[in-house]
């Protein structure tokens, strides 16, 4: 069952992908946007029966590469449909349903071991944090891309395709921002969880991990600092909305990749 649930959900994010793509050439008005929608949501659905089946273990939860991958994908996946519903970031789907479908597949391949185990509820919510933040902060690095895209296009009056289907500029940066400020408030609440309900923060396995995080809430402090008194934007924000999204996701997916896939250390 878990395996054709999740073949269906990666078919079903696939056509939302085409479609929207198709629909680059066609204008967002094409009458298709509600069937786009609706297989988004089903792939979503499907995806997170897929995501529960993969993490909860007879032994506990699951947080190794390829679940905690899946679980991600399928947090943008949602934050991106709810969104959209509100804002004209269709053109997001097709980055993040691509992704979303190949970590889904991924997760139910059996490349990793199972890596169960109990965790207690003070942990789960920082864990929880921890992902809500990540997939914020992705979100906003998609967007980050998106609007260098657009402002390259309109400096040499490419108005065209993705260009023509994406909101004004100033809407793109006002997003962009109110993301990260999303992101950043879920981080700061994710670290300070992170003192108060892990034993050991610094242990060997965690310290590189819980450095980088620190990093990158440095970088994207001095992102929103820069922005409120500098009025930084354009090139100078998507630098460091990547910038610290690259420590972030060496910070989330580096050690595990390393310590788990490599060293196979648990």
């Amino acid at each position: 069952m878990l395996i054709i649930t999740t073949l269906v959900a990666a078919l079903c994010y696939s056509l939302a992908t085409w479609m929207q793509w198709q629909r680059l050439s066609t204008g967002p008005n094409d009458g298709r946007g509600a069937t786009l929608r609706m297989l988004g949501a089903g792939a979503f659905v499907l995806h997170g029966y897929s995501v529960y089946q993969v993490l909860h273990q007879p032994g506990g939860i699951d947080l190794g590469f390829f679940p905690v991958g899946s679980l991600i994908a399928w947090v943008v996946a949602g934050l991106v449909l709810i969104s959209s519903l509100r804002q004209k970031l269709d053109n997001l789907f097709i980055g993040v349903f691509p992704l979303a479908a190949v970590t889904a597949l991924l997760s139910i391949t059996g490349i990793e071991e199972p890596q169960a185990k109990p965790y207690a509820g003070g942990l789960i919510a920082h864990i929880l944090l921890s992902l809500l933040a990540y997939s914020l902060f992705t979100i906003s690095a998609v967007q980050a891309i998106l609007l260098s895209r657009q402002e390259s296009a309109l400096k040499h009056h490419h108005t065209r395709g993705l260009v023509a289907s994406l909101p004004p500029l100033q809407m793109m940066e006002r997003l962009l921002f109110d993301t990260l400020w999303a992101g950043f408030i879920l981080l700061t609440a994710s670290l300070i969880s992170g003192v108060v309900f892990v034993e050991n923060l610094f242990a060997q396995h965690l310290a590189h991990k819980t450095a980088l995080s620190i990093i990158a809430w440095v970088v994207y402090a001095i992102l929103l600092g820069g922005r409120y008194f500098l009025g930084w934007r354009g090139r100078t924000a998507v630098r460091w909305t990547l910038g610290g999204f690259i420590v972030l996701m060496l910070a989330f997916f580096g050690s595990k990749l390393v310590l788990e896939l490599l060293l196979n250390t648990p």
